[in-house]
């Protein structure tokens, strides 16, 4: 057998169902479309079979805390009568500390069920964390692949965190340098250890989430007496957004307006070698963020469940200096020291809060524990030692790998708005790059603008406009 890269990726759709029980064949329509909801409820799971899984291990019914002193501190530097209600749901109450835990639960319990001996994951930390957490309840061996260094064998405080994590549950982990070799390791592990694929973006994943929204739904009805006006969410790969979404749907909150809320990196090359260790932030940034709203599917599995652009109402940008102070902020004036991960939407909260009514409610879907190689200090002292310039002033100023700039005050903070009708062309746009010369049918155009929560005239439209008949 050729376990060269080309061969294994030969190879890569055959490996991938072994690993996942999934045969992404049958949801196959075109090369552009598949069914969607048909993929999604193929784990054969109900959504109370989930939310009695979850409770079994210890997975979800996390807190929901009204951050008030945040509150009072943002109507004081807001216009009369703004100011929203502020809420947290205070997700590193999970058992390794972070939502992930509801991604992996279900997971792993249906690997289980499956009689795999062990789990795989492709993870820079938090969800590595979780996989090995529930993989030890189930007594499943844990391979965790994790980017963790540039050429230089040098790695991020943050990264080096989560591995500790990892660890202390009982992974092997695997360090790799960052480039493009992650997922031909992951395939060749997967195929010699016959391993469970605990992917990100299958249903299983996506379906821990949903009870994350429609918890966060009920329990702002309970305290408030009725839903969340804003819900926001950190978004990266997709997950977050599309789960959460889909359970807020799920416990009738569909007026909800759903913000995702990414730390601006744009410039950096993620990939690159020379930038990897210029980003103070390993995920929550446009490096994810951006990429997977334009093509979901670039992924360790064929067909990406996580899909952001289907449920995103807005989309905005934060600096990397705003989510450093609000960290600060929220242990100061809450009693919550918590990660970066969660307070990438916080920071987010804080600015959007302004623009909003005083009797509005705006949730921050997440926290996530924290640790010395989370905390500000740890990583502002690694930016300073790659030459990044590091200073108090106004978060506009903010060059990502160049400068970070603390604000002064939360006054200071800004929200960077992204056309979501752009990444809607551009995802269009590149779908029909990638399936050349294939030419799309009236199906096709049906899938695409429930994909990028559009119209099918929108789509044609768009389609029109690159000449595609």
């Amino acid at each position: 057998m050729d376990n060269g890269y080309a061969g294994t990726m030969s190879r890569k759709n055959e490996i991938l169902k072994n690993a996942t029980g999934i045969d992404y064949e049958r949801f196959k329509i075109s090369p552009i479309s598949f069914d969607y909801e048909r993929l999604m409820n193929s784990c054969n799971y109900s959504f109370e079979d989930a939310v009695q899984i979850l409770q079994e291990a210890g997975v979800g019914q996390t807190p929901l805390v009204e951050l008030k002193n945040i509150t009072k501190l943002i109507r004081s530097v807001s216009p009369s009568g703004k100011g929203a209600r502020i809420f947290v749901k205070d997700e590193a109450a999970n058992p390794s500390g972070s939502f992930k835990d509801r991604r992996a639960a279900l997971s792993i319990y249906h690997a289980h069920t499956l009689g795999y001996k062990g789990v795989v994951a492709a993870s820079s930390g938090n969800y590595g964390a979780a996989v090995t957490s529930q993989a030890a309840k189930r007594g499943l061996k844990t391979i965790i692949l994790q980017e963790a260094y540039d050429s230089r064998k040098v790695g991020q405080p943050e990264i080096l965190e989560k591995t500790r994590a990892c660890e202390a549950y009982g992974a092997e982990v695997w360090q790799l340098s960052v480039g493009p070799e992650l997922f031909y390791i992951m395939l060749r592990v997967l195929e010699e250890t016959e391993f469970f694929s605990a992917s990100l973006y299958v249903p299983t994943s996506l379906l821990g989430i949903e009870t994350l929204g429609y918890e966060l739904a009920k329990q702002t009805f309970q305290q408030v007496g009725r839903f969340p006006d804003m819900v926001v969410i950190t978004h990266a790969g997709g997950g977050n957004v599309t789960g959460t979404a889909r359970g807020l749907m799920r416990a009738g909150s569909s007026d909800t307006s759903v913000v995702g809320v990414s730390v601006d990196l744009q410039g950096l090359h993620m990939a690159g070698d020379s930038d990897f260790n210029r980003k103070s932030f390993t995920t929550g940034h446009t490096g994810f963020g951006i990429p997977f709203l334009t093509w979901p599917d670039r992924t360790d599995v064929p067909r990406n469940c996580a899909r952001g652009l289907r449920y995103l109402d807005r989309y905005v940008l934060i600096s990397q200096g705003e989510v450093f102070y609000t960290t600060e902020l929220l242990a100061r004036l809450e009693g919550m020291e918590r990660g970066p991960a969660g307070n990438t939407s916080l920071a987010g909260a804080v600015a959007l809060a302004r623009e909003m009514d005083k009797d509005q409610v705006l949730v921050v879907q997440e926290t996530e524990y924290t640790a010395a190689g989370k905390l500000p200090s740890s990583q502002l002292s690694f930016a300073k030692e790659n030459g990044v310039e590091v200073r108090r002033g106004h978060p506009a100023d903010n060059i990502p790998g160049k400068v970070i700039i603390i604000p002064e005050g939360i006054h200071q903070f800004e929200r960077q708005e992204l056309d979501l009708d752009k990444i809607r062309k551009s995802y269009l746009k590149k779908a029909m790059e990638m399936t050349k010369p294939y030419e799309p049918t009236q199906e096709d155009f049906q899938f695409l603008a429930e994909d990028c929560k559009s119209s099918i005239d929108y789509v044609l439209g768009v389609t029109k406009s690159l000449n595609v008949k």
